[in-house]
């Protein structure tokens, strides 16, 4: 796969064949956001055939919803093994059987293995990889790139929901879970372009590295002791406790306040519409040479300025001001989902993505569970207190104390480590074994050339992981 031409330098190409993959990654994301909130419309049919409530299923979401985030240290390690396509392919091929199986199901309980355990994993399968693979196509771009991609969730949102409801009135649910099947075969199509990007050939004295050094960094763990990272991730987790709920339980909330049906449906596709504008267009505000520095900053605002959209929106009642809190949502939810994770990136590396990725979705997957998809302990607040503006107080207090966290943390804490010289343990402590050889190749390699050699790296992770003989053969190509 290193085939491809000379390089004009060492980064990534930003543009090229990587507008095919960033295409591939709106596609997933789109399928990864938008599929387990899709299915829910098949809700009151499985409700009469099965005889079950609706919390039991609504399990089916839930439980897909969970294995898209909290296998996201397994897909880390997968895809350290085997490389980004071979895994998507067969997380494609995952996520189809699920619901193809799903279709024959006579039990909620083969639906929860089939459409929940078996198209969760594939769909994350899919997921992890799309992102890891869009970093190493794009720098200077990026924060467009991720604005792009992540504007696939709702676009897909918008399009699978009345989809499915078609079919479920033409084909029933069975027919409406087999031909979702044959859709989620896209990801295979998605997972086939997923090509590594050209770069330098693995030198000869790089292919020491012990299958024991190479075990040790299939999950790095030592990305933890990084302090930008915890920041990181603790601010997501407070971000994922609140910033689903508004959005479930707003139709709920609109009917309450005496909102006709159609018009209180129709408030979840104002903020669809509005995130559909806002992430691709707060992608390309990032990528501004005086901006991305701080966009660490701009996320917190961010998150501050949804976590005040709702709590200044807890007493809306009419209609007006309630399409005002979806157009202000929407563009504050928009800029979060389009910064979230070029954050990321920006903070740990491409080197150690894939392994940050993994832990940051398995907290993630806490924080769902505690919250949505089927808003959680807040749920259990509204069954308790028939009462929506204290759920919209709590969700919106959680939201903008993600931001306010994030925003001082890196301005008092991480300035501070900035202005230390990094040590000689600062890049992973548990891989001294992988440190030694990279400072042994780099003494005969010209300098700036660290960001290329990890490139590299994670481009040759997958042919050689299964044998040995693809190092020798990259060595002769150009």
């Amino acid at each position: 796969m290193g085939a491809g031409g000379p390089r004009r330098d060492a980064g990534p190409p930003d543009g090229g064949w990587g507008w095919v993959v960033l295409g591939a990654c709106f596609v997933i994301t789109g399928f990864a956001y938008g599929f387990p909130k899709a299915v829910s419309v098949f809700f009151r049919e499985l409700k009469s055939d099965f005889g079950a409530g609706y919390s039991d299923t609504a399990w089916v979401s839930s439980i897909m919803l969970a294995m898209l985030y909290g296998t996201g240290p397994l897909s880390s390690i997968l895809v350290t093994r085997f490389g980004c396509r071979p895994v998507m392919l067969a997380g494609g091929l995952l996520a189809s059987a699920g619901m193809i199986l799903a279709s024959f199901a006579s039990r909620l309980l083969e639906l929860y293995l089939t459409a929940g355990v078996l198209t969760g994993l594939g769909l994350a399968l899919n997921f992890q990889p799309s992102l890891i693979m869009l970093g190493l196509y794009f720098e200077r771009r990026r924060p467009l790139a991720n604005g792009l991609a992540a504007a696939g969730s709702p676009v897909f949102l918008s399009t699978l929901s009345p989809l499915g409801q078609l079919l479920g009135e033409r084909f029933g649910w069975r027919g409406g879970f087999l031909l979702f099947g044959g859709l989620l075969l896209h990801c295979c199509a998605c997972g086939a372009v997923m090509r590594p990007p050209p770069g330098p050939p693995p030198r000869r004295d790089a292919a020491p590295l012990g299958g024991r050094a190479r075990r040790q960094r299939l999950l790095d763990v030592a990305v933890c002791t990084d302090r930008a990272f915890v920041v990181y991730v603790i601010t997501k987790f407070l971000m994922a406790l609140g910033l689903f709920v508004p959005a479930i339980l707003l139709v709920n909330y609109a009917k309450d306040a005496g909102v006709p049906d159609a018009e209180a449906a129709f408030l979840l596709s104002i903020v669809g519409f509005v995130d559909i504008v806002a992430r691709p267009a707060c992608g390309a505000l990032a990528g501004l040479g005086r901006l991305r520095p701080h966009v660490p900053y701009l996320f917190s605002l961010a998150l501050l300025a949804n976590g005040l959209t709702d709590l200044i929106s807890a007493r809306a009642r009419s209609y007006g001001t309630l399409v005002a809190f979806c157009i202000a949502f929407g563009l504050s939810y928009g800029m979060v989902g389009a910064l979230q994770f070029e954050v990321l990136m920006a903070t740990v590396g491409a080197p150690r993505f894939p392994s940050a990725l993994g832990l940051v979705l398995l907290v993630e997957a806490v924080a769902v569970l505690i919250g949505p998809p089927s808003a959680g302990a807040h749920g259990r607040l509204v069954d308790a207190l028939k009462n929506y503006e204290i759920i919209f107080y709590l969700a919106g207090s959680e939201v903008a104390l993600a931001g306010v966290f994030m925003a001082v943390t890196t301005y008092c804490c991480l300035r501070c480590s900035k202005a230390i010289p990094p040590g000689p343990s600062a890049e992973g402590g548990t891989s001294d074994a992988e440190e030694v050889e990279a400072e042994r190749d780099s003494e005969a390699m010209p300098a700036g050339t660290e960001e290329p050699s990890s490139l590299a790296a994670l481009e040759v992770l997958g042919p050689r992981a299964g044998s040995p003989e693809p190092e020798e053969e990259a060595v002769p190509k150009p």
